[in-house]
Parts: C-alpha cells; sequence; structure tokens
C-alpha cells in the first residue's frame, strides 16, 4: 500500500490530568501500530498523554446534529436520568 493509500485515523489522548480521553486530531497510517506511534510523535511532544487510543475513521459513526431535537428527544421524560434527586458526599471528587 502507498502512502497516499493510507487509511485516515482519529487520535484521542488522555492527559496526565484528566479522566477520559480527548479528540485531538486525525493522521494518515498504514496499521493501527503504525498510527499510534505516529500520534505519540505529532501530538504527545512534551511528555502529556499517558494513554492514546487511534480509531479509523471509516468506523467512527455519528449521529447528524441537523435531527439532535428528535434524537434526544426521549431522555426529556425520564427524570431519573437527571442528578437533582441526588445529593452527592463531599469526600467524592471528579464529579
Amino acid at each position: 500500500m502507498q502512502q497516499k493509500e493510507w487509511p485516515l485515523w482519529e487520535v484521542f489522548i488522555r492527559s496526565k490530568q484528566g479522566l477520559d480521553h480527548k479528540h485531538v486530531g486525525s493522521l494518515h497510517a498504514a496499521d493501527a501500530e503504525m498510527a499510534i506511534q505516529n500520534a505519540r510523535d505529532v501530538y504527545t511532544r512534551r511528555m502529556e498523554g499517558v494513554s492514546i487510543w487511534v480509531v479509523e475513521s471509516k468506523n467512527v459513526h455519528a449521529s447528524n446534529p441537523d435531527e439532535a431535537a428528535s434524537f434526544f428527544d426521549p431522555a426529556n421524560d425520564k427524570v431519573y436520568r437527571h442528578p437533582t434527586f441526588y445529593e452527592v458526599p463531599p469526600e467524592i471528587k471528579n464529579m
């Protein structure tokens, strides 16, 4: 496979201070191993990451923002999903 045919990969980095991975960009690579190595070199030059995820772009599926109202509407009638019924103890951090 020639370099111009390499698939596009989405890169997610977990920072030392964070609890979640954040999308930081995209890159082309021949396979997942190369994508991780390239992501390390491109997106963590200052040793700020503790974990890297790469996902081939063709495997990312998303909802349509134009349909957000109808897509998320069912959540409005499930009041138990809203945290207003719960008290969080003071010793709980990172909420």
